[in-house]
């Protein structure tokens, strides 16, 4: 019986999300011959991590579930036993990358995948904890459910679980289907529609910086209107389609990897305090022509007050400008690797990571002068807005050569990263995830 991995990385209070996560493996379980690990990876304190750890004690019982919650103490003691029978040369720093002093959206899902592994899993499925599911007649509708119909099969035999089996090429058909997901309703996916409200033509400018610099002015516009909006629909009934997904189309809310094929290949950009840093795998999926399921169970997106006031506000508009500095680099890499297509692939169609390590360490050669643009255009159009956000205009000034350097430097983390993941993989493996008994943390 195959197992899977249902998880749920949190840096905030949400026991409600984990009595829904809790749901959702019951609802596979009962409808799929797997067994589930609910993995939650617990990055709050003390009072809410009580919390969660409360809520999966309160979750029915179940002979095919099996629920990991593990503090960050209990997630470095893991992953150090890992990097140091990786048999790397920088166990240090690979440690670092998995579990930064601070916060990385890749890493805390690169930790998923490690654990995911440690506990002979076949795939890996991520939720959030800023979202909820929808529900239709009292019924709620779980992403897993496509997930499950689809993930790891050929391409061939998972046309007969999709609704819509025609929008794959026929010499894609052998292959495993990589990737199942779906977006979201409810708020954008970036907590930027304050600036939008504010001001549209200054979000205009703020968000076309993550086009590439030499886009026309058209190509930007509806870059502008498409992005971080999610669906527009309420779920009312499924559709499903196999194809190669387009990344604008899924969200790292709603989503699940094949590991074998991709997660076990090649990690995420271990990038910190970086938006969007955690989306790379979906652009490597589609580059390399990998089939995917694309279905329309979204998640409900919602924010959460502390990013909005005082400095949480700073700290998570700093997230979003990385993010746009981010994109120099990571366009780079996305147009080579769409050059690549099928040659970011091995014989038995699964990614290579020698090829996308590559790729980012080439990358870290390019000239900074747009993203010092990127920059320039950030503190124009912020001081425009006035108030909180000049004085993030001032944080980013002070902090100017900084960033530039960090952007830079986390796509050579990742090219690191990258080329010591498949031995950290085959490490995990044979590395139990709770240290033997008697064996001190």
């Amino acid at each position: 019986m195959r197992s899977i991995c249902l998880t749920l990385p949190t840096n905030r209070h949400c026991p409600d999300t984990v009595t829904a996560l809790g749901e959702e493996a019951a609802y596979a379980a009962d409808h799929f011959d797997i067994d589930v690990h609910l993995l939650v990876l617990d990055s709050c304190p003390p009072a809410d991590r009580a919390a969660h750890a409360a809520a999966l004690r309160h979750l029915p019982a179940h002979p095919r579930i099996t629920a990991h919650h593990l503090d960050e103490a209990a997630q470095r003691d893991f992953l150090t036993r890992v990097t140091t029978r990786s048999g790397s040369a920088k166990p240090e720093l690979l440690l670092d990358l998995m579990l930064p002093d601070g916060l990385s959206y890749g890493a805390c899902t690169n930790r998923a995948f490690l654990i995911a592994a440690a506990l002979g899993c076949e795939s890996v499925h991520r939720r959030d904890s800023d979202s909820r599911y929808q529900s239709v007649d009292g019924r709620t509708v779980f992403p897993v459910h496509h997930e499950l119909l689809s993930l790891g099969e050929r391409a061939a035999d998972a046309a007969a679980g999709v609704t819509e089996p025609v929008a794959l090429d026929d010499d894609l058909r052998e292959r495993r289907v990589a990737m199942v997901g779906s977006s979201f309703v409810g708020e954008l996916s970036v907590d930027i529609a304050q600036i939008r409200d504010a001001d549209p033509a200054v979000y205009h400018d703020v968000v076309s910086l993550w086009a590439p610099e030499g886009w026309s002015a058209g190509r930007k516009r509806a870059l502008v209107e498409e992005s971080f909006t999610g669906g527009t629909e309420p779920f009312t009934v499924d559709h499903s389609l196999l194809t190669v997904v387009d990344p604008m189309r899924v969200d790292m809310c709603n989503i699940a990897f094949h590991g074998p094929t991709v997660s076990e290949r090649v990690p995420l950009p271990p990038a910190r305090d970086t938006i969007g840093s955690d989306y790379f795998l979906i652009h490597l999926v589609h580059d390399a022509r990998l089939p995917g399921v694309l279905h329309n169970r979204n998640i409900v997106n919602y924010y959460t007050g502390e990013r909005r006031t005082g400095p949480g506000f700073l700290a998570y508009q700093t997230r979003f400008a990385k993010f746009l500095l981010s994109m120099l680099y990571f366009h780079h890499v996305y147009d080579r690797m769409a050059e690549a297509g099928d040659a970011l692939l091995d014989e038995h169609g699964r990614v290579r990571p020698g090829t996308v390590a590559a790729l980012a360490r080439e990358s870290t050669g390019l000239d900074t002068a747009e993203n010092a643009r990127r920059l320039d255009a950030l503190d124009t159009a912020y001081r425009r807005l006035g108030g909180r956000y000049t004085e993030f205009a001032d944080l980013l000034a002070a902090r100017r050569a900084r960033l530039l350097d960090e952007a830079r430097d986390d796509m050579a983390d990742f090219a690191l990263l990258t080329e010591a993941w498949e031995s950290m993989v085959a490490a995990a493996r044979v590395t139990p995830v709770a240290p033997p008994e008697g064996q001190p943390r």
